[in-house]
């Protein structure tokens, strides 16, 4: 009975009779209640979206950070090549440029020796007594060694002057020493064969006598020994 009672107290909706206000009132709390859960549910469901989609966008972000960063590493590493590459570049051109006759300046000299020894070779004393035809081939020889030395220096050769100066293992070559007490050990005192440089590099060294038996360099002034004598470039001078 109670049950039946409970029954017709709160009938079904279907059974609701929208010409009696109390049914009315029933169907319209229903709807209200049934909207309002269905705003909680949209609400809720939008809440998730939006924090799914904020979490979707920061791991987005941070893609596009993690990528924007390897991509300027990259054009860093880039651009650090390009500049090495330019620098290379630039240092072979100005090499090539300034050494490419080195080879042939080397060459060369060996014309210069000659005609340094055909000077030598006219007698002395030919020379002293104004004897015409050893004079103008004296003058010749001088005047095409001098054109030579000229047009080597156009292309950047130049003698080494070594005589007097401390000696450089870098440019100078020790053919002998020479004992002398009068002037600071390792100090070229003789110089065999010329030496040429060709910019900042060395062609070919200068042979040399080196002084020995005098005072030691001062601090800060000294230089390597010259090492042995070279049998073969003494052969050579």
């Amino acid at each position: 009975m109670a049950e039946d009672k409970k029954n017709h107290d709160t009938p079904d909706l279907d059974q609701r009779d929208l010409k009696n206000p109390r049914d009315r009132d029933a169907l319209k709390r229903a709807a209200d209640d049934f909207l309002k859960s269905r705003k909680a549910e949209e609400y809720a469901m939008a809440q998730d979206d939006e924090i799914e989609a904020q979490a979707n966008n920061w791991a987005e972000l941070d893609r596009l950070r993690a990528e924007n960063g390897d991509l300027k590493d990259q054009l860093l590493r880039l651009a650090a090549d390009m500049e090495n590459l330019r620098k290379r570049t630039a240092r072979d051109v100005h090499d090539a440029r300034a050494y490419s006759v080195a080879n042939f300046a080397r060459d060369v000299l060996s014309v210069s020796d000659n005609l340094k020894r055909a000077l030598e070779a006219i007698p002395a004393d030919a020379l002293a007594q104004g004897d015409a035809g050893f004079k103008s081939l004296a003058e010749g020889v001088e005047m095409t060694e001098r054109s030579l030395m000229t047009a080597m220096e156009r292309h950047g050769v130049k003698k080494i002057e070594p005589l007097g100066q401390k000696f450089d293992p870098n440019f100078h070559q020790a053919m002998f020493e020479i004992p002398n007490a009068d002037v600071p050990h390792n100090t070229v005192l003789q110089v065999a064969q010329s030496g040429f440089v060709i910019g900042d590099r060395m062609l070919r060294p200068a042979l040399v006598g080196v002084s020995k038996g005098g005072p030691k360099q001062g601090a800060g002034e000294g230089q390597p020994e010259p090492g042995p004598i070279n049998p073969q470039a003494e052969k050579d001078a």
